[in-house]
């Protein structure tokens, strides 16, 4: 696929470069598996919830890249992001699939976007699931804060039996950041683990705030990996940052860890995320440049495969 230029209007003026970290690295570019693309009613909606700073999000939360699926795009291959996420996620029964419809056609169209899909405990999850599988689909998204289910709700688990056999990855938001509920917390992906241990799971946010208890998950268990998703930045470390004493421990870590931003609802630059990861290696020097290039990319790439690039750098 051609680069098409884009025009310059789209962009933020005070815009950082992004294209130097991965490039003084040696890198392609960027792999981010943790990047949002949704209808665009249901996207308004998310964004009004952000808003309005309501109880499930804690604090003013200014969206910084409010543009429509077009300008995202461009905009994340000026960054150099090569391949990326939609990650739908179901709030109710009875809109997964159409989300995954959605999603599926998107991807279609954006040869950088993984196929991903979303579920729900509701009848008929597990034949959704099975023909998604069958269909190719690359990675699936669970967001419990906000669908208010648990992980181990009995109507799942024979979906989650299918994923773990076929080994397709679930990015799972199920830490208690930024407002916990009774279905955040790392004791329900303990249970989870505990009954289908080979699931191949990506914790959303590294976890937070229960920053330990994800990492010991990802440490215990092969398929388990963290993704970087806001953490380490300004914005999502005041109130409580990664721990030093567990910074040795996630540069022994260094294979399991994905890079992740929420793009587009995030209230800073998309170069603050990476800026955050770069300046890890003063606080130990286990995550300089070789960790760096894992999570930015070949982690990534190993895990979902790595995209085919055109002569222009973009995804074929």
């Amino acid at each position: 696929m051609t680069e098409t230029p884009q025009p310059a209007s789209i962009f933020a003026p005070d815009e950082p470069e992004v294209a130097p970290v991965w490039r003084d690295l040696g890198l392609p570019g960027l792999f981010d598996v943790h990047v949002h693309f949704l209808p665009q009613s249901i996207q308004d909606k998310v964004w009004a919830v952000f808003d309005q700073a309501g109880p499930k999000i804690g604090r003013e939360w200014p969206i910084r890249y409010r543009h429509d699926h077009d300008q995202r795009v461009a905009q994340l291959r000026a960054f150099g992001v090569r391949r990326f996420s939609a990650l739908p996620y179901a709030h109710r029964p009875g809109v997964a699939t159409w989300l995954n419809e959605w999603a599926r056609d998107f991807a279609e169209r954006v040869p950088e976007c993984l196929w991903s899909a979303t579920f729900y405990p509701e009848d008929g999850v597990t034949a959704y699931v099975e023909e998604l599988l069958e269909g190719g689909v690359e990675v699936f998204k669970l967001h419990t804060q906000v669908g208010e289910f648990l992980l181990d709700d009995p109507l799942l688990d024979d979906a989650f039996g299918l994923l773990e056999d076929a080994g397709v990855p679930i990015v799972t938001h199920v830490g208690s950041g930024p407002v916990g509920n009774r279905f955040t917390g790392p004791q329900h992906l303990a249970r989870l683990l505990a009954r289908h241990p080979r699931l191949p799971v990506v914790v959303a946010h590294m976890g937070a705030p229960e920053y330990a208890e994800f990492l010991t998950m990802a440490e215990t268990h092969e398929h388990v990996r963290l993704d970087t998703t806001m953490v380490f930045t300004d914005f999502f470390d005041a109130d409580g940052g990664y721990p030093d004493d567990l910074l040795p421990r996630l540069a022994d870590l260094g294979d399991k860890v994905l890079l992740g931003s929420d793009f587009p609802t995030i209230p800073y630059p998309y170069r603050e995320q990476l800026d955050g990861l770069l300046a890890l290696e003063e606080r130990h020097p286990g995550l300089g440049e070789d960790w760096l290039r894992r999570v930015l990319w070949h982690n990534g790439a190993e895990l979902f495969g790595a995209p085919t690039l055109t002569a222009g750098g973009t995804s074929a």
